[in-house]
């Protein structure tokens, strides 16, 4: 059971302490320390039944500094912005039995357990 968490995110922290709650202790990687590489994203957006723009915060500033919003640009394009922009990827993500869920709301990931 792994938790790409960000200790600054209170969704993240919900999901952590969930997670606690329900008696499991993920093995936590703060991904902005420690970034995916592109073929854990991948992985990650195979899981996730997602495309990566659907696993982008489009909020964030870096996402229109970036031009990350430029309906061209493919999957790899897309996946090689999250490697050097960690702070683009949606938190918290759990990894847990072959799956994967975001935390958001925080009660998703019990639905991989």
């Amino acid at each position: 059971m792994i938790l790409w968490h960000n200790p600054r995110c209170s969704k993240s922290r919900q999901t952590l302490q969930l997670l606690r709650e329900q008696g499991h202790e993920p093995e936590i990687v703060e991904y902005l320390k420690t970034p995916p590489t592109a073929g854990q994203i991948r992985e990650a957006l195979q899981l996730l039944g997602l495309s990566a723009r659907e696993l982008m915060r489009h909020k964030e500033s870096e996402y229109k500094e970036q031009g990350l919003d430029d309906p061209s640009l493919d999957e790899e394009a897309l996946i090689a912005a999250m490697v050097k922009t960690p702070k683009l990827i949606e938190r918290p993500i759990l990894f847990a039995n072959g799956k994967a869920a975001i935390g958001r709301p925080p009660e998703n990931v019990l639905n991989i357990l």
